[in-house]
């Protein structure tokens, strides 16, 4: 069973709504990604939706389009974003 099937199942058995945050990977920096991460998980995040920055976010809203804006320049990527996770789940196995 997947994380997220996991997480989803042990609400359900309690009855729970889930905290779902998203964060913009890269946004304010790089090595705050992971940061934030943790600290939304020690907030009580059941899961974490992380954006990817993209050249052209015709969906996103124009705050998400500015961090990711933000983080673009700052040259984060897809290969900057999966080592952020890397990172992250370094330490934790669960979200």
């Amino acid at each position: 069973m997947s994380r997220i099937a996991a997480t989803f199942a042990a609400l359900g058995a309690s009855g729970r709504k889930a905290l779902i945050p998203f964060v913009t990977a890269g946004d304010p920096y790089a090595d705050a990604t992971p940061q934030i991460m943790h600290a939304l998980v020690a907030g009580g995040a059941d899961v974490i939706e992380i954006g990817v920055p993209f050249s052209d976010p015709m969906a996103d809203g124009p705050v998400i389009q500015q961090a990711g804006e933000r983080a673009l320049a700052r040259g984060i990527g897809l290969v900057q974003v999966l080592a952020m996770v890397r990172d992250f789940r370094r330490d934790d196995d669960a979200t």
